[in-house]
């Protein structure tokens, strides 16, 4: 009943509530950060909800100290997210999609596949209206460009993009995969 008023709440006024640097946004991060700590699997202390944030019902999420869920944002159910992620705003994040196999069968009463769950790990900066689909690990350290569609895991400190992403360079080093300085 608590978690169910919590969801309530945080649709209803919560998520409406400002972001900075707007008048009231303090109040707006306390509040969207102590309803989900009441919804969701596990929220670590400092943690930025920005405004709109849409997060389901909350199933399966987990966030790690000193991250922050994007303006505007989209995650689905059984999302890890690390300590000191950076979002930007309209990142989705699925963990589910629908079959489509059956050509007999219009897709949209083919079931829903299972759901793979997504891993962020720490220190991550995902840019702005990346999407990662479902079963993705993204590696410690690593950078997500804006716009990118991220359909496989990214090792520990690459910078990937594009659609579908692709390995970019890794940050320790100066040049870019493909041998060429940056």
């Amino acid at each position: 009943m608590k978690r169910s008023l919590a969801l309530l709440f945080y649709y209803v006024i919560g998520w409406r509530l400002p972001t900075q640097p707007m008048p009231g946004w303090r109040l707006g991060y306390w509040l969207r950060r102590r309803l989900l700590s009441m919804i969701c699997r596990g929220i670590g202390r400092d943690v930025i909800v920005k405004q709109w944030a849409y997060i389901g019902n909350g199933d399966g999420l987990r966030v790690g100290d000193r991250s922050q869920i994007g303006h505007n944002s989209r995650i689905d159910k059984d999302v890890a997210i690390g300590a000191d992620v950076m979002m930007g705003p309209d990142v989705v994040i699925m963990t589910g999609g629908h079959a489509f196999n059956d050509l007999s069968t219009p897709m949209i009463s083919q079931p829903a596949v299972a759901r793979r769950p997504v891993t962020i790990e720490d220190d991550v900066w995902i840019g702005t209206r990346v999407i990662i689909l479902p079963g993705v690990r993204v590696g410690r350290g690593s950078i997500i460009g804006a716009g990118s569609v991220v359909t496989k895991d990214v090792p520990p400190s690459a910078i990937v993009g594009g659609s579908p992403a692709k390995l970019i360079r890794y940050r320790s080093d100066n040049s870019t995969a493909e041998g060429l300085a940056p």
